[in-house]
């Protein structure tokens, strides 16, 4: 199957990958006088896992931050289901349905895995501040919906020990499985993950790859990553795009990438912070 055609295909593993769902459009990203992003374009298809790769300092939580709604592209577009995207705050990205996580760790430290995976219902709640206040009629029948939802997610991640826990007690890969959870709550179309195994030690990133997999095979999510560890990635990813000193310098199937011989210079250099 040519991966540039928008027509939706199976992958070998049983997988349906749709059209496009996001397109970044000629996105360049300035600071002042530094570019931190130059004139890349690249799409995400529904269904996906799409890696996003590249040496420090290459731009790649940028791009992340552009399409989370973070930062506005200084030139280009971000277009979603077809089309382009407003200016919008991340809260209301949110709502759109993209969720991530972060390359550092960013729960509430005192509150338990349940609280803060609850957090992750906010964009989804419709009672008013005052029945929430009073925790009656409307917004008591809507809490007990949402704690359903979150006691599965605590179900699938393999967190029912720790549900009460505070999550600033728990070790570092159940940390990073809790903002996974948390992002999960809110039932996103698109997940965006930054770096989700860095700092993990091997156990841990066998833990991450299949809730990731888990994940796109059996909620459907769309999910973009950002990962250095090229064997997870290789593994993972349906297609990959390559940043370094903020331009595109590859995008395709992992063995396209892995072939690419710009990869491999960016690669076998010395990283760029």
């Amino acid at each position: 199957m040519n991966v540039m055609s928008n027509d939706p295909y199976t992958t070998a593993d049983g997988r349906r990958i749709g059209g496009v769902l996001m397109e970044m459009k000629n996105i360049t990203l300035r600071f002042g006088g530094v570019v931190a992003i130059k004139d890349i374009s690249f799409d995400i298809r529904e269904g996906e896992i799409r890696a996003i790769i590249g040496p420090n300092g290459a731009g790649k939580s940028s791009m992340l931050n552009v399409m989370s709604g973070f930062y506005t592209p200084t030139e280009g577009e971000v277009w979603f289901e077809g089309c382009p995207r407003p200016q919008m705050r991340p809260y209301q990205v949110a709502r759109q349905g993209i969720a991530r996580t972060f390359q550092n760790i960013a729960l509430f430290q005192g509150m338990s895995t349940l609280d803060n995976i609850m957090t992750g219902r906010i964009t989804r709640m419709n009672s008013n501040l005052l029945n929430q206040a009073l925790w009656w009629g409307k917004a008591e029948a809507e809490e007990t919906v949402h704690r359903e939802a979150v006691e599965k997610i605590i179900d699938f991640l393999e967190i029912q020990h720790i549900r009460k826990t505070p999550v600033g007690r728990l070790p570092y890969g159940l940390q990073k499985r809790v903002e996974l959870g948390r992002a999960l709550a809110a039932e996103p179309r698109i997940l965006l993950l930054d770096e989700p195994m860095a700092g993990m030690n091997v156990e841990e990133k066998e833990d991450m790859c299949r809730f990731i997999l888990d994940v796109n095979d059996e909620f459907g999510t769309t999910i973009a990553l950002i990962e250095h560890d090229m064997g997870v990635v290789m593994d993972l990813s349906d297609r990959v795009v390559v940043m370094d000193y903020g331009k595109k310098i590859g995008d395709g199937t992992p063995d396209e990438v892995r072939s690419n011989p710009e990869v491999i210079d960016a690669y076998l250099g010395v990283s760029h912070d």
